[in-house]
């Protein structure tokens, strides 16, 4: 049995809510708090990267988005990219109401011990009947782990945002996208996409980048819910991710010089400051889907509200 004594406990409620005009919509956990883990695709080097400029590691950080939509959530992270971590079994998983797997830096395709612990994980997610939601990373573990296969994107890297999501017309009538207009851009940092989804996969939203922008993976009696792009990130995570890709930006031809770079940068903090710079907001091509924190987490929302809540109801949970 997994020793919960050994976990991370993250963040409480978010001050995230305090720096934008409107509160987001939250869920009643009056009845008994929910139960959440987040699961790091990192290695420790990487989650201390990120730290380094953005000031929390990836599931801190993923943990006080969702503390901004269900506060007093009791929320664990685990770190499987880790070696002798110490993972949760599949008792110790069906003890949680939800589980979130962040985006990673590392390369599914390149079968290390910090990948295939993973894929193991995510196996034992499906085996436990938990309901699991993963961003970027996540939807490519979701996809691996039920058989699917992963590739560098032929396409290049989708850097900064996804432009142009598209709805197809399971997406359309699917409660993950609820709310979502028929096309939207969304924060996004990747270079590797689904290649070929596994068999149970509904693809539910797709981009002239990935045909895998957002899909339901049924797989071994459990349910995943994943979009490739990233929701859970404001403006300034975006900005702080790339600061470190400066070179890279350059190099593959994604800003003239660094200070063409920089500016960028300092335009979409900016932003995240001051949502209302109609000027910025209008240079960039970014409109409310990706600016309003109530629109960016939609999916978020809808995956607590629809798989969450009405099965931690059904277990009597809350």
């Amino acid at each position: 049995m997994w020793d919960e004594a050994q976990c991370c406990p993250a963040p409480g409620a978010s001050p995230l809510q305090q720096m934008f005009r409107d509160p987001l919509p939250m869920i009643d956990v009056s009845a008994r708090p929910l139960r959440l883990l987040f699961v790091d695709g990192n290695t420790r080097d990487q989650r201390e990267s990120h730290a380094a400029g953005y000031g929390t590691q990836p599931a801190q950080a993923y943990a006080n988005e969702i503390a901004a939509i269900v506060p007093g959530a009791v929320t664990d992270i685990c770190l499987p990219a880790d070696e002798g971590s110490n993972l949760p079994d599949g008792a110790g998983l069906q003890d949680y109401d939800g589980i979130f797997l962040t985006g990673s830096a590392l390369h599914i395709y390149q079968l290390e011990p910090a990948v295939t612990r993973q894929i193991d994980l995510m196996r034992a997610i499906y085996a436990s009947g938990t309901p699991c939601f993963g961003s970027c990373w996540g939807i490519q573990m979701g996809s691996v782990a039920a058989g699917g296969t992963v590739t560098r994107n032929p396409r290049g890297r989708e850097v900064g945002f996804a432009r142009k999501i598209t709805l197809n017309e399971a997406g359309r009538a699917h409660p993950l996208l609820a709310g979502r207009p028929a096309a939207f851009d969304a924060p996004a940092i990747h270079l590797d996409t689904v290649a070929q989804p596994p068999h149970g996969t509904t693809i539910l939203a797709s981009n002239a980048y990935s045909q895998v922008q957002a899909a339901e993976i049924r797989h071994d009696g459990g349910i995943f819910w994943g979009v490739q792009y990233h929701p859970e990130f404001p403006l300034r995570q975006v900005a702080s991710i790339m600061q470190r890709m400066v070179p890279l930006l350059i190099e593959e031809g994604f800003r003239a010089d660094e200070t063409a770079a920089h500016d960028w940068l300092a335009d979409l903090r900016t932003l995240d400051a001051d949502p209302a710079r109609r000027d910025l907001a209008w240079a960039h091509a970014l409109d409310a889907e990706v600016l309003e924190d109530q629109r960016r987490v939609t999916e978020l929302r809808n995956f607590l509200t629809h798989r969450v809540q009405p099965q931690a109801s059904a277990r009597g949970r809350a």
